[in-house]
Parts: C-alpha cells; sequence; structure tokens
C-alpha cells in the first residue's frame, strides 16, 4: 500500500496484518483491527474469492462480488 494512504493514528497504526478468514468472524476482525489503525492485507482464494461475496442480500437485488450486503 503507498505510504499516503496508509492509516498513521490509532493504536495499532504501524501494525501489518495478513487476514486469511473466511465469510463474518475473521474478515470483521480484520475491520475492526484496521479501524485501530493497522494496515490489514486480506488473502481470499484465487478465482473465487471470499464466499460471503456471493452471499445475499444484494444491492438493488442485483448478484454481484462487490454488491453483497455481507460481505460490505
Amino acid at each position: 500500500m503507498p505510504e499516503a494512504t496508509r492509516r498513521t493514528q490509532g493504536p495499532l497504526a504501524g501494525l501489518s496484518v495478513l487476514e486469511i478468514g473466511r465469510m463474518v468472524a475473521a474478515p470483521f476482525c480484520g475491520k475492526l483491527l484496521a479501524d485501530l489503525g493497522a494496515d490489514v492485507i486480506k488473502l481470499e482464494l484465487p478465482g473465487s474469492g471470499d464466499p460471503a461475496r456471493r452471499r445475499s442480500p444484494f444491492l438493488e437485488d442485483r448478484p454481484h462480488a462487490e454488491r453483497s450486503g455481507l460481505f460490505l
């Protein structure tokens, strides 16, 4: 991540986290760590990504990998 876009505030600023979880619990934890200032890198399975991307509800009821309410 470019230095200009990294978080510089929070108790975890400067810490890098590799998040390899799927669905809800682990990604939520990654979000909390990011909110506290950590740089979180999410790894997903090649070709399919996080299964949460395919779960409803979808924005405007149109299935799309970037519109899953669960993934967002």
